[in-house]
């Protein structure tokens, strides 16, 4: 009679119950069944050792296993532990009924150790939903999956600790942690401070646009200005993270196997910074087996590139998308998921390939042409999508060596919280809106309205710079923070004046 433990598979942020069928007969070959990949065929070579070194012995019997649903691809090292459990229940050496309960998982060494998987926080979300009583698992993943109430979970680190769990010889601790204690603990762990930055309080202020209303920005000025500095600090300044969003960031990077064994709940947004060699598949996500890239990674947080226009071209704009609709989906033969990616694009680039276009000290050796040429390597469809176009020059030596306390990011940040509160309440009505980026077209009309002097003001900007509808929406999104900042129910003159300062790459004359 064959005999079923349960295992389970990730699929872009979301699980699904497996079921282990495991049935011994007379032979003596093993075969595995249900659409394994390599990594699964050699599993029963790593059991067979972990079985033989936990002091239990494998079946010199013909053994099959299945697992069902059998038209899902299998992929990974984490069915090994549910497999083995399946091979000696089935084999009379475990006569537990217990082990029909657990959802199972973990990669087995050939001495018999449990190694960690990834995906465990989805995994037990999924496992709670099914009515399973607990999960097993290895103990470096522990933490993380014990984020989810009402469910045992138990870290394990040895094959024959979970047989003597099930036999009763062992009595194991399941893995208890405060969720909202934890969380709250770190909610502030930020290292970094805007009080470090001397000078740039233009560009502060453009970042504190930015946080306030989650808009896009990309920051231009020569080497040494600072670009990366401020872009690092921004995390810093936005608002905390709530629960919803730290257990979805948190899926994300348990299922990219990015969490430490002492994470549980993320509690600071992430900020991700790839290299300009990065591949698109890297970026946006994606594989044989879908896993999520870059800018699902920063969902929630922050996505920095740093030399925008050294990343390729292909790379840059399979962004588009994504930054418009707040998710990516990776079709393949027979599956397609979706993978969040609402995150802040923030950009860093020189105006010139030398570097001091611009500069007001420095001379620019560029060629003639060559300033244009290299700013075009960043497309304009992308660029429409940027919210804040940030000229960023040398700090003064004076700033450097003043005296003075900057701001600090706590200070920055409850401005930024206030104005997030304001659009919270603003948007309550509309689900999936959270902040003045995401707008849609029919929220700009009834939240963005301006009076004749601002449409005067606009329609002279649209027609000598010639921009686009985006970047007339763009626009509008923008002067609605600044107000928000500023505590103003109406848009008037000033916010939108500064709303269109911060379109410095559309100036027909800005890069020669």
């Amino acid at each position: 009679m064959p005999i079923k433990t349960f295992s389970s598979a990730v699929f872009g942020i979301e699980a699904s119950t497996i079921t282990v069928e495991v049935n011994i007969s007379s032979g003596v070959r093993y075969h595995i069944v249900g659409l394994p990949d390599n990594a699964v065929r050699e599993s029963l070579l790593r059991i067979e050792s972990a079985v033989n070194t936990s002091q239990y012995k494998m079946p010199r019997q013909k053994i099959v296993v299945n697992l069902a649903p059998a038209d899902i691809r299998k992929e990974g090292s984490s069915y090994d532990l549910a497999i083995a459990l399946g091979i000696l229940h089935a084999s009379n050496q475990l006569p537990s009924t217990e082990v029909s309960r657990f959802v199972i998982l973990g990669e087995l060494a050939l001495d018999g150790s449990v190694l960690p998987v990834k995906g465990s926080l989805p995994i037990a979300i999924s496992a709670r939903k099914a009515g399973f009583r607990g999960v097993i698992l290895p103990l470096a993943n522990a933490r993380e999956a014990a984020i989810v109430n009402d469910l045992e979970v138990y870290g394990v680190s040895s094959l024959a600790e979970v047989i003597d769990f099930f036999a009763g010889v062992k009595v194991l601790e399941p893995t208890v942690i405060n969720t909202r204690d934890d969380f709250l603990k770190g909610l502030n762990n930020s290292q970094i401070d805007f009080a470090d930055v001397k000078g740039q309080e233009n560009i502060k202020r453009a970042l504190e646009i930015a946080a306030a209303g989650g808009h896009n920005a990309i920051l231009v000025g020569p080497p040494g200005s600072g670009k990366t500095m401020l872009a690092r600090r921004l995390p810093s300044i936005l608002p905390p993270l709530s629960l919803v969003e730290a257990l979805d960031t948190t899926k994300i990077h348990s299922v990219a196997g990015k969490l430490k064994a002492t994470d549980a709940l993320m509690s600071v947004r992430p900020f991700r910074a790839p290299h300009h060699t990065i591949s698109d598949v890297a970026l946006v996500g994606g594989g044989s087996y879908p896993q999520p890239g870059e800018i699902s990674l920063a969902h929630n947080g922050v996505l920095f590139l740093d030399e925008l226009p050294e990343f390729k071209r292909s790379v840059l704009e399979v962004m588009r998308q994504p930054l418009e609709e707040r998710k990516v989906t990776i079709s393949r033969s027979k599956m397609t998921v979706d993978f969040p990616a609402s995150f802040m694009l923030i950009a860093s680039m020189n105006p010139c390939p030398c570097g001091f276009y611009n500069h007001p000290e420095k001379d620019c050796t560029c060629p003639r042409g060559m300033v244009q040429k290299y700013l075009s390597k960043v497309s304009g469809p992308l660029l429409d999508r940027i919210d804040l176009h940030v000229e960023v020059t040398p700090v003064k030596f004076t700033d450097l060596t003043a005296d003075r306390p900057m701001e600090s990011s706590a200070q920055i940040r409850e401005r930024v919280v206030e104005a997030r509160a304001i659009q919270a309440e603003r948007f309550k009505n509309s689900d999936g809106i959270f902040c003045n980026a995401q707008m849609t077209t029919r929220l700009l009309r009834e939240h963005c309205s301006i009076n004749q002097e601002g449409q005067a003001l606009l329609k002279k900007t649209m027609e000598r710079l010639g921009l686009s509808a985006r970047a007339y929406d763009r626009i509008l999104k923008v002067a609605r923070t600044v107000a928000d900042l500023a505590g103003s129910a109406n848009i008037e003159v000033e916010h939108l004046a500064e709303a269109i300062h911060y379109r410095n790459l559309d100036r027909s004359g800005w890069g020669g």
